[in-house]
C-alpha cells in the first residue's frame, strides 16, 4: 500500500506561481513599490505611490519603455533645473 504522499506531484523548481504565502500575484498594481515606499506608506492609490508603482514596472529590455524613462526624467528634471538656474542668475551681479 502506498503511502499518503505516493500521488502527491512535484512542482518545478522554477515555477512562478508556486507561493504558499497571502501575497498578491506580481501583476496585481502596486507590486512594484520599493520596499521603503511601502514602509512610508505609499501605495498605489497615491499620486506619489503610482508613480513609483509605473515607473517601478518600466522594462529596461524594451526601448519604448527606455524612451518613456527618458521623457519622465525630462518632465520631473526640467523644473528643477530652471528653478536652480534662476537661484545662480539671482545671486550672480549682472
Amino acid at each position: 500500500m502506498a503511502g499518503p504522499d505516493a500521488h502527491v506531484e512535484q512542482w518545478p523548481d522554477g515555477d512562478p506561481d508556486d507561493h504558499d504565502d497571502d501575497t498578491e500575484p506580481y501583476w496585481f498594481p502596486g507590486q512594484h513599490l520599493p520596499g521603503h515606499a511601502r514602509g512610508m506608506g505609499l501605495t498605489h492609490h497615491t499620486q506619489e505611490g503610482a508613480l513609483l508603482d509605473f515607473a517601478g514596472s518600466l522594462d529596461p529590455s524594451k526601448p519604448l519603455h527606455k524612451i518613456t524613462a527618458w521623457v519622465m526624467l525630462v518632465v520631473f528634471g526640467l523644473p528643477v533645473f530652471f528653478y536652480v538656474l534662476r537661484l545662480v542668475l539671482a545671486v550672480l551681479p549682472g
